[in-house]
């Protein structure tokens, strides 16, 4: 269980969340919802919302929270509940940053966060499409990697349609119906939307095979909030480099509303749908309980076990909130 702090940095880190988020009038319903969700879910501490508790300083956090990996945690948690402040403000980042420069810690959302603030969206989509298309290749699915046409430094450039893929993808009409295969394509029916390789202008298509494989596992639907939790659950499962630049992407698509790389219906506060909350807090204690990463793991190979043996494989739970369809 890789996202779990120690028992007795809990009360710190949960401190700590609450002086970063008390800018201008305090914190958000959105931002204290969130926070208690993830302390429930996550930590097992539901006791602390009713515990009256005084705010941590960054300074104050930074001489308890010694242990890198707690620090990566708390600044993750850190960052959902930056981006879900509406309106964003220039407060908000600046108190953000001041815990960050305590606890000596850098990354891409430091960077975007300020650009967005000031010079706009456009720099920030700019900020965030070059960090990912940095790590384009490690979150391509394994035995498509080199297949793009494009190159990391162009990842963006629209791809033509892929017979061999689509081929590929049709051999799983006839596995099981229960198969991690057949449960890949009734996704794309079931939600409407095209498969990778099947449309002249798509982007990162080795990217989307794995990104849709990843959903079907974990079980979360391609709408706004099952895009937050997704990318949660995978942050819980393996707080990499390449799983944050997806998740701080579906934060700022989904829930800030700030970028719009192409592909995606950029919306803000889907973490207020009915639900979402909920949702995003199972999620990161969902893919804390998982056995080992299978977000980089060769799909293909896995397309005829039945979906429960996947799931059981790599010791994910079932989903009990609901995350419904786009």
């Amino acid at each position: 269980m890789p996202f779990l702090v120690e028992p007795g940095l809990v009360e710190p880190v949960t401190r700590g969340l609450l002086g970063a988020i008390n800018v201008g009038d305090g914190s958000t319903d959105e931002q204290r919802a969130i926070l208690w969700s993830v302390v429930d879910h996550l930590w097992g501490r539901s006791d602390l919302k009713d515990a009256d508790l005084s705010q941590l300083e960054p300074m104050e956090l930074a001489a308890v929270l010694v242990d890198e990996g707690a620090r990566r945690r708390f600044h993750l948690i850190l960052v959902t509940l930056e981006l879900s402040r509406h309106p964003f403000s220039a407060e908000q980042v600046e108190r953000a940053e001041a815990y960050a420069e305590a606890l000596d810690l850098h990354g891409a959302d430091l960077e975007i966060c300020r650009d967005w603030i000031a010079s706009g969206a456009e720099a920030a989509m700019a900020d965030w499409m070059r960090c990912f298309g940095s790590v384009a290749s490690f979150n391509e699915e394994p035995s498509l990697r080199g297949t793009r046409s494009s190159s990391d430094e162009d990842a963006w450039s629209p791809q033509p349609v892929d017979p061999e893929l689509l081929a590929r993808i049709d051999e799983f009409r006839h596995l099981a119906p229960d198969s991690l295969g057949q449960s890949y394509l009734e996704f794309y029916r079931r939600n409407g939307i095209p498969v990778p390789g099947s449309q002249g202008d798509s982007m990162m298509t080795a990217v989307a095979v794995s990104h849709d494989m990843n959903h079907v596992i974990a079980g979360y639907e391609p709408s706004g909030q099952g895009e937050i939790a997704l990318g949660a659950f995978q942050m819980a499962m393996n707080d990499c480099e390449e799983n944050l630049v997806q998740f701080l992407g579906n934060l700022l698509i989904h829930e800030a509303g700030v970028l719009d790389p192409g592909g995606f219906s950029p919306k803000s506060g889907s973490l207020l749908r009915p639900g979402a909350i909920e949702l995003l807090g199972e999620a990161f204690e969902r893919g804390a309980r998982v056995r080992r990463d299978f977000s980089h793991t060769d799909h293909f190979a896995m397309a005829a076990w039945s979906l429960d043996e996947v799931r059981e494989e790599f010791g994910v739970v079932p989903v009990t909130v609901d995350s419904p369809g786009i």
